[in-house]
């Protein structure tokens, strides 16, 4: 599965928002900062998650944005499918154009089996189970700092 960088952006800023799920409205300002990402960009992203209604925005001096129900009632794939559209399978490993049930490549099966499985995974991770593994230490946010040559 591949997925775009505005994907990529909305799903490691709706992960942060569930670690701070009770902290209420949160800046976009102070999101882009913490995530490294590019204000502008992720104003971007987070109006397409809102105009899904996976956010709430707020206005104002004490605005920003909040998920717009419980992390653990939004699914990875809820968000990937209001930035990215509906799950797609990957083209057939092998490159052939002809590939499917009725003329199957020598790696068909095994791959279809491979893609229903991450069909029904991104089905069922929460953002919840993954703001968990965040707040463990176990899912890194930022892009770590380069060192010098």
């Amino acid at each position: 599965m591949l997925l775009s960088k505005s994907c990529i952006y909305g799903l490691r800023a709706s992960i942060l928002l569930a670690t701070k799920e009770s902290s209420g409205f949160i800046t976009i300002r102070d999101l882009s900062d913490e995530l490294q990402i590019s204000f502008h960009f992720l104003t971007k992203v987070l109006q397409q998650l809102t105009k899904a209604e996976l956010l709430e925005s707020f206005k104002g001096p004490n605005g920003g944005v909040r998920l717009a129900k419980p992390a653990d009632k939004i699914t990875f794939e809820e968000v990937v499918t209001s930035l990215d559209g509906t799950y797609h399978h990957l083209d057939c490993p092998l490159g052939l154009p002809a590939c499917g049930e009725l003329a199957p490549c020598p790696m068909h099966s095994q791959w279809m089996e491979l893609q229903n499985n991450i069909h029904q995974m991104i089905g069922r991770v929460t953002l919840s189970d993954l703001s968990k593994r965040q707040k463990q230490g176990k899912l890194k946010q930022q892009i770590p700092a380069q060192t010098g040559s």
